[in-house]
């Protein structure tokens, strides 16, 4: 099995050289944009490529409004304060992530609580979040608050791992229950969607009764369910800025907010500085931004071959015996990397030990967030299909084919 999975990913990259997880393609117009910034002189967060990105990301993502920031955990960090998150409060998360997901909570002076992940969505359990809250939510006037620790759950940020869409319908359904506003790091997940998604109303919930009411959506992109949604444009996702993010919003307010927190909360005048509260200097660069503009034009090739080179590894795992993640029911993943799931741990380690040793790149899944010093402290519920994923799934090289 290993050496079949090495000569099937040296035929689909075509190249004996080192193969590597994951790059960028710049096939489009990249160059060209960047040099007519250069020669505009607007480098820096104020241009017109930045406000084009923007506009272009929120028609592609289908909400109102998208703003550009220098990276996804910048992005997150003011997400999480425009949804109310405040010093003393909790996050309800999973373990399952980058740790920029919790690295954001804690910058707002919050912790998060780790729920458990389904394996079928690599993505936080609407029944295991169910089961948190009705063993540790206490309802009051002022929010639901953690029998346990004493602290106010002050919103859930679910993650979009791997660009596999999370049950967002069944996680709105218990927030919405709960009134905890749902936040969602998509930051691997642009080209992901949920085909034919029923969401309960958040303005249907009232104070003394959850409302059964659905919304009949047909398709509906990752990052824009929550209050808020997040994106990353690093240089490892499936279009890049060099280094970038964008806060995602059908709210005016709160994509005003947005905008002027991260643009260091300066008020608008011709040539006085003055700043109304503490700001953030989290603009996105007009070069950067031009970068996306030309990358993002190329979007549907990149999901399409992204979803041929899936084709190829799901095939071969089937023909060997080997579990593979694949889409949800009912959704549209952008299968920014491909993950097998291997028999034990030991498989796992043998078989990163050999595709890395003959140049392939593979690598295991993230450390799950509770085994870092810094977070070994937080709640859990156990973890128990977490730390199943977490001694088996191996990503391979998934970078779009050309």
């Amino acid at each position: 099995m290993f050496d079949s999975f090495v000569r099937l990913v040296r035929d689909i990259y075509r190249t004996e050289d080192f193969i590597p997880l994951h790059e960028p393609r710049f096939h489009g117009n990249e160059k060209q944009y960047l040099l007519d910034v250069i020669d505009s002189t607007f480098v820096s967060s104020v241009g017109p490529y930045v406000s084009h990105f923007e506009a272009k990301i929120a028609e592609y993502c289908g909400v109102k409004h998208a703003i550009a920031t220098v990276n996804g955990t910048a992005a997150l960090h003011v997400a999480l304060l425009l949804a109310g998150v405040k010093p003393g409060d909790e996050v309800i998360t999973q373990a399952v992530t980058f740790v920029a997901t919790c690295n954001a909570i804690q910058y707002c002076g919050a912790e998060p609580v780790f729920v458990d992940v389904d394996r079928a969505t690599l993505g936080l359990s609407p029944q295991a979040l169910a089961d948190f809250l009705a063993e540790f939510g206490e309802r009051r006037d002022d929010g639901v608050w953690n029998k346990r620790s004493g602290k106010r759950i002050a919103a859930c940020l679910p993650m979009h791992s791997l660009g596999f869409p999370v049950d967002m319908d069944g996680l709105l359904r218990v927030c919405n229950q709960y009134r905890i506003p749902v936040v969602e790091d998509a930051a691997e997940a642009l080209g992901s969607y949920i085909v034919g998604s029923n969401l309960f109303d958040p303005s249907a919930v009232s104070a003394n009764e959850f409302a059964a009411t659905l919304v009949a959506r047909h398709s509906k992109h990752c990052g824009s369910f929550g209050k808020l949604g997040v994106l990353s444009f690093n240089g490892n996702k499936i279009i890049t800025t060099g280094g970038g993010g964008m806060i995602l919003t059908d709210d005016d307010e709160l994509a005003r907010q947005a905008k002027h927190l991260t643009t260091t909360a300066k008020l608008p005048h011709a040539w006085r500085f003055v700043h109304d509260q503490v700001g953030y200097n989290y603009r996105m660069p007009n070069l950067n931004a031009a970068l996306g503009l030309a990358q993002l034009e190329q979007m549907p090739l990149f999901v399409q071959r992204k979803r041929e080179l899936a084709e190829r590894y799901i095939a071969w795992a089937n023909g060997v015996g080997v579990d593979i993640a694949v889409e949800p029911a009912g959704t549209q993943a952008n299968y920014w990397l491909n993950a097998l799931l291997l028999k034990d741990e030991d498989e796992r380690e043998r078989f990163l030990t050999d595709s890395n040793a003959k140049g392939v790149m593979t690598r295991p899944l993230w450390e799950l967030m509770p085994n870092l010093a810094m977070y070994g402290h937080c709640q859990t519920d156990g973890l128990r299909n977490s730390r199943w994923l977490a001694e088996r799934l191996v990503n391979i090289p998934s970078s779009v084919v050309w």
